[in-house]
């Protein structure tokens, strides 16, 4: 296979960067594998004299591989994944491997990103290329040194054999191959040869995380580095007028309390802003101390005084100016089939429902929190963030840096759920390093995450379906979300090419209270909303759930509409296989089943929610899911990940709520927040579709199905439908057991 520049790691990387020396930069995985016959680990790996061999990997003179990544890892195991497909391919042994996560190098990569659930399917064929042309370039360092054809060779656990039973270790060539030219064409293994992908492989850092070595963000420690603790607003829509900080300074441990906001007015001023800053042009007040706890009692003693600017809002006045949205003739058309008029003037039944969300913090188990050092020379920045480039991008226009003076060292995150994608914590820290002009740490505690943004939106769907001749004849769905809407392929997913009048239609309300993504954004509450409103049809129609979706998958299949996403075929093997597993509509008596499948993150993915009842109310006790997500690369954490995403769908959709009054949240922690408890959770069953298809994501699509299997399952249990969430709403419960 040929390298092509369009891949992410073009043939000009690999030959740049396989000729430097010494050194090397720490871009992610560090494999660390033994590739001389009975090599043995050394105890100190960082005294070997490794030598760069291209822009992922670095090979010892003693054998040992050093592999290096880019995305950053905050649970979804591309830290174990990705070095999984370049050791396949390189053929060297996983049992040896150790991995270590690196820096961001926008010179030598693309997409340094952990969202959109795209780390692996952007990757593999790059990742699988760099492994291969490694490994073909050793190969051919052997042949000159045995002065053989390279094709006479072979290599495999980082040994290469020649045909007198002759072996060479990477590390004996490694010198020699860096000398060489770049083969034009690699071979790429055959599936069926895989020995490292699809093994059950654990979590590279499962160790250090149960024995608590330090991985993330709030471990990190430099010398002469002090803490800081920021006051915010209290309400959105407020700005700081005055403040007092005679108490706080006297506060044990306090050694100076700043204000910043200069900086990041300027920016937004500037016109320079982008996506991923989630600002407000207020002044904030921070508390600098020798310690954590020091900055956040100093925070406390504060007095300030806060002027506002703008409307504060409730979650009555969204829910109004929402249905306002969805009863406006002003909103934007996504996309259009058909004439969706004439369909509901001639349908035998119009059926129309709306369905609510509210608004959702992140609630990472990790609060947000940065290091960052500013000096004159450079700016070094350290910390848990989804989007390392975009960070150093903002800081070094705000602070008037080059670019290449900023450096990025990325930690492990205890949790991003998208709320890591926005770096006002890091511009934060950069800028309170650059007033103090010291090494800094901004902590925030779990009251500055939940009441301060940034949140999933409140969203309401209406959905509007035409029947006739017991048939889906025509189909709007129109969305209503405070601030932004829906991307641009959503309007093109299920059930778009399946009904001959389809339109999709989007408006908002501009707020100032910050939203931003949210694991699996706007499909984590549009997938319930739709499949609830599906089954609603099929109980019209008569229809079994299940079969009204083959039925519909039959009329997209073959489609030349190039914008439509989604698979008819992969999504039917998906259903059917979900429906074997569950065994659908065959369970004992007083188990109901709901069913829900959604395409999302270019993985297509079914549930079946079992539900029994307890004393009238519904007890979730199982769900069986079927996945499509093409080549499972690591099935550990592949099921890990669906397991996940099921569980939080369900626990969000069931419990979580937060409201506004006056500007402010309703609630500030988990004393009063309701996420899903361990004895509320059920069983989660995972089965994957087995093919060849290159892999997609797996770190949200399990989530947007969830909500409306277990809705259809309390349909079919209690005869109630769910139109709002957290269904304990509607279910006048608070606690369902599980």
């Amino acid at each position: 296979m040929k390298l092509h520049k369009k891949d992410n790691f073009s043939r000009r990387n690999f030959l740049k960067t396989s000729v430097l020396a010494g050194g090397g930069m720490l871009i992610g995985f560090n494999l660390l594998t033994a590739c001389k016959p009975e090599a043995k680990m050394p105890v100190d790996i960082a005294s070997l004299n490794f030598n760069d061999f291209n822009a992922f990997i670095k090979i010892s003179d003693e054998g040992y591989v050093t592999i290096f990544s880019p995305n950053p890892e905050i649970g979804q195991g591309v830290k174990t994944s990705m070095p999984m497909i370049i050791a396949e391919e390189l053929d060297v042994e996983w049992k040896n491997v150790t991995v270590a996560q690196g820096v961001l190098d926008t010179k030598n990569y693309k997409r340094q990103v952990a969202g959109g659930s795209q780390s692996i399917r952007f990757g593999w064929d790059a990742l699988r290329q760099t492994g291969a042309t490694a490994k073909q370039i050793l190969v051919n360092a052997a042949a000159v040194k045995w002065n053989v054809d390279a094709s006479t060779l072979k290599a495999s656990k980082g040994i290469i054999t020649n045909s007198n039973g002759e072996k060479l270790g990477y590390g004996d060539v490694v010198k020699e191959a860096a000398l060489l030219e770049i083969p034009e064409d690699v071979i790429l293994k055959e599936t069926k040869d895989f020995t490292i992908i699809g093994q059950e492989i654990v979590n590279v850092d499962i160790d250090n995380i149960i024995t608590g070595k330090p991985l993330f963000g709030l471990d990190y420690k430099a010398e002469g580095m002090v803490f800081a603790s920021v006051l915010r607003p209290p309400v959105f829509g407020q700005i700081l007028e005055s403040f007092d900080a005679s108490a706080a300074k006297k506060v044990k441990g306090v050694i100076d309390v700043v204000t910043i906001g200069d900086k990041v007015r300027k920016y937004v001023e500037a016109g320079k802003n982008n996506w991923t800053v989630k600002l407000s042009k207020t002044d904030k007040v921070v508390v600098i101390a020798e310690n954590t706890w020091a900055a956040i009692k100093g925070k406390k003693a504060l007095s300030a005084k806060w002027k506002t600017v703008s409307k504060a809002e409730s979650t009555e006045m969204h829910d109004t100016l929402l249905t306002g949205v969805l009863d406006s003739k002003k909103q934007n058309v996504r996309r259009e089939d058909g004439d969706i008029d004439k369909a509901f003037a001639t349908a035998d039944k119009v059926i129309e429902k709306t369905y609510h969300s509210p608004f959702l913090p992140h609630n990472c188990m990790e609060p947000m929190n940065f290091y960052a050092n500013v000096t004159a020379e450079k700016v070094h920045l350290v910390g848990p963030v989804q989007t390392p480039e975009f960070a150093a991008v903002v800081v070094a226009d705000m602070l008037g840096y080059d670019l290449d003076k900023v450096h990025v060292e990325m930690t492990r995150m205890g949790g991003g759920f998208g709320r890591r994608l926005y770096g006002d914590f890091v511009y934060e820290a950069a800028e309170i390093s650059a007033v103090i002009k010291k090494p800094v740490k901004v902590v925030s505690t779990r009251e500055d995450d939940m009441t301060t943004g940034v949140y999933r939106p409140s969203i309401k769907y209406r959905i509007k379906a035409a029947l006739k001749d017991g048939k889906v004849t025509g189909y709007l769905l129109k969305e209503a979300t405070v601030n932004g809407n829906m991307y641009g392929l959503i309007p093109h997913f299920f059930p778009a090419g399946c009904i001959p009048n389809y339109k999709v239609e989007t408006g908002n309300y501009s707020s100032n209270i910050t939203t931003g993504a949210w694991r699996a954004p706007y499909t984590n509450f549009l997938a319930f909303a739709e499949q609830s409103f599906f089954d609603e049809l099929a109980s019209e129609l008569n229809v079994d759930p299940i079969q009204l979706r083959i039925d519909l998958l039959q009329n997209v299949k073959g489609t030349t509409d190039k914008r439509i996403e989604y698979s008819g075929q992969r999504m039917e093997d998906t259903i059917l296989l979900v429906k074997e597993k569950a065994n659908w509509g065959k369970t004992k008596e007083g188990v109901y089943q709901g069913f829900s499948a959604y395409y999302s993150h270019n993985t297509h993915v079914a549930e079946v929610a079992e539900i029994e009842l307890k004393d009238g109310f519904p007890v979730i006790k199982k769900v069986i899911v079927a996945v499509d997500c093409g080549v499972v690369v690591n099935p550990t954490g592949a099921r890990n990940q669906v397991e996940g995403g099921v569980l939080d769908g369900i626990g969000h959709a069931m419990y979580s709520d937060l409201s506004f009054k006056d500007g402010k949240p309703s609630d500030q922690n988990f004393d009063t927040y309701r996420l899903i408890r361990m004895n509320e959770t059920p069983k989660v069953e995972v089965h994957f579709l087995e093919n060849n298809n290159s892999p997609t994501g797996l770190g949200e699509p399990g989530l947007p199905p969830a909500g409306g299997a277990v809705a259809n399952a309390i349909k079919a249990a209690l005869g109630k439908r769910m139109y709002r969430q957290p269904f304990v709403k509607e279910l006048k419960k608070r606690i369902i057991l599980g």
